[in-house]
């Protein structure tokens, strides 16, 4: 298997700077944490759903998922579906609710909700959760440049993780959001140019039917089986829907319809793009078909058909795929350390100035924890096998209370306390028997959850200040937005993006085309040349149509980025 050559490093470093750039240039817009950790709830709703498509989607999908579409066939995209179903469910019962919150961070709900002790417990178990989380997700990174680069798997993750953590600490939120929208063209770009390569490699989609049937049915293989199927829907939708970054989305909007409106979108992507991405590990089990690790899958199929060049313009883009995770999960797990932990225990006074400084540095500090983690994450099975651990052992007890203690009034803090405790218990116990198989293990955990937080709400609490203190809650939640509540936009500010995401395409457009010259007369070359000036062409239209609405109407016209 061939590695990168110099063209492709040159592509990588160039689209690293690209990145750098982008962040470094934000930075000069955040004034105060509420710009930091929620842009100033100014996010456009179509550049947030593309964040937050972006920000579920890492290398994880093309280690973990790949290895699954190598191995099985469709069955992986019918996993990866089960992603549309937290979208439309927070469509259709969070979304409002997140918004209305008026809250910086999702744990700050929790103390109005419950009281201090449950915000303080889900804060420090969900850092902690965050960390093994995205040690996976790193590890998944870090396989995929070991794969392709002459760099050992420690190296690897190192590299990886401080290039990450650098380029989220100065544009928080707002850097995390348009890094996205420019990581995700660079992603479909990239993928776009392999899809129609792996089709004519493998003799077309007939010749592949042939070759690998099984592979061809939506329910292939172990994880096909009904009950795998079942808990795997049941773990994603109670996971998703209580992501930090998932849920920040939700708040970080001007008002309730841009943040309905970015939940469809949201859904809209997840159900559309697994398709692009997966489907090149299929057709590798037709063109490598004895490849030792699965998990490979993608980057083997990337190294035996894609030039120079265009190589490492698809590593940039799997950088980009986790580097707009992990910088999603970097800053509103900083808002938690920040806000929840720092600034509710040991400096309530806290200045603005210093919370931002604060949330820098523990941005910092969480991406180390995060790097030094994932260079253990191999001694849990690889990193489809880590996460379904880690989900099931910590995410599922710490979300169920924050989700249906935003619907549902009666329960109280005990059953929020007791039911992440002895979740996690209960989680550990199971997960150590050997004959008891995960689905189960999980499904039990998932049902005692719930059954022990809805006990707490069985008999009402007597505490008379608590009981007001959840109605004004649910009143609030229940209560329209006002136009006096929702902020002002800064059309300025929205040209500025404009230009910028004009300016990115732009270079991905010559980054594209460049590199595409040296295979020009090879079909790949030829994509990748068109793909570059489809960049190009959309960049001027793009800055174009700005400057015509800076002439024509600078203040009235609405300009969605």
């Amino acid at each position: 298997m061939q590695t990168l050559s110099t063209l492709d490093y040159w592509a990588i470093g160039i689209y690293m700077l690209l990145m750098a750039g982008i962040g470094l240039f934000l930075g000069k817009f955040v004034k105060n944490i509420g710009d930091y950790f929620k842009g100033g709830n100014a996010i456009p709703w179509v550049s947030g759903a593309i964040s937050n498509f972006m920000t579920k989607f890492s290398t994880f999908i093309f280690v973990a998922y790949a290895g699954i579409a190598y191995q099985h066939g469709f069955v992986a995209l019918t996993l990866i579906w089960s992603t549309v179903l937290p979208a439309l469910v927070g469509v259709a019962f969070f979304a409002k609710r997140w918004r209305r919150a008026g809250v910086m961070t999702p744990m700050e709900l929790l103390e109005t909700r419950y009281n201090m002790p449950v915000r303080q417990l889900f804060s420090w178990t969900g850092v902690f959760f965050k960390v093994l989380d995205n040690m996976v997700r790193l590890y998944a990174l870090g396989l995929f440049v070991k794969a392709a680069t002459n760099l050992s798997l420690e190296s690897s993750i190192l590299v990886c993780g401080i290039i990450v953590a650098l380029y989220t600490v100065v544009g928080g939120l707002w850097a995390v959001v348009v890094t996205d929208v420019v990581q995700f063209i660079i992603l479909m770009v990239a993928t776009l140019i392999l899809v129609p390569l792996t089709i004519k490699a493998a003799g077309g989609l007939d010749a592949m039917k042939l070759a690998i049937p099984d592979h061809f049915t939506w329910f292939n293989g172990p994880k096909g089986m009904p009950l795998f199927m079942t808990v795997y829907y049941l773990m994603i939708l109670v996971k998703y829907s209580g992501n930090w970054t998932f849920i920040q989305r939700f708040y970080s909007v001007r008002d309730e319809r841009a943040s309905e409106k970015q939940g469809m979108l949201t859904a809209v992507f997840f159900f559309i793009f697994p398709i692009i991405f997966l489907f090149p590990s299929i057709a590798a089990k037709a063109l490598i078909p004895e490849l030792e690790n699965p998990e490979m899958a993608y980057v083997s199929v990337c190294l035996k058909l894609l030039p120079q060049g265009i190589m490492g313009l698809m590593i940039a883009a799997m950088f980009a795929a986790t580097m707009s995770v992990l910088s999603g999960e970097y800053n509103v797990t900083a808002g938690v350390l920040t806000r929840d932990i720092y600034q509710r225990l040991f400096n309530p006074n806290a200045t603005d100035k210093e919370m931002l400084w604060v949330g820098r540095l523990m941005t910092l500090l969480f991406g180390g924890f995060i790097t030094v983690g994932a260079l253990y994450v191999g001694g849990f099975g690889g990193a489809f096998e880590a996460n379904k651990l880690f989900t099931g052992l910590f995410a599922l007890p710490m979300t169920l209370p924050l989700l249906l203690g935003i619907v549902m009034k009666r329960p109280r803090p005990w059953g929020a306390l007791a039911t992440v405790i002895g979740g996690m218990i209960l989680g550990l116990f199971l997960n150590s028997q050997p004959q008891i198989s995960w689905e189960m293990a999980t499904l039990i955990q998932i049902v005692v959850c719930v059954l022990i937080f809805l006990a707490s709400g069985l008999v009402e609490s007597k505490d008379v200040a608590y009981r007001r203190r959840v109605d004004a809650f649910f009143l609030k939640l229940a209560t329209p937005l006002t136009e006096a509540e929702k902020p002002k936009v800064n059309w300025g500010f929205m040209h500025v993006m404009n230009r910028l995401y004009a300016v990115a395409l732009a270079v991905t457009g010559i980054l594209f085309g460049v590199m595409s010259l040296p295979s020009i007369g090879e079909t790949s070359g030829r994509f990748a040349f068109g793909a570059g000036a489809v960049c190009l062409i959309l960049a001027v239209f793009l800055w174009l149509r700005t400057q015509k609405v800076i002439v024509d109407e600078p203040v009235n016209q609405k300009i969605e980025v």
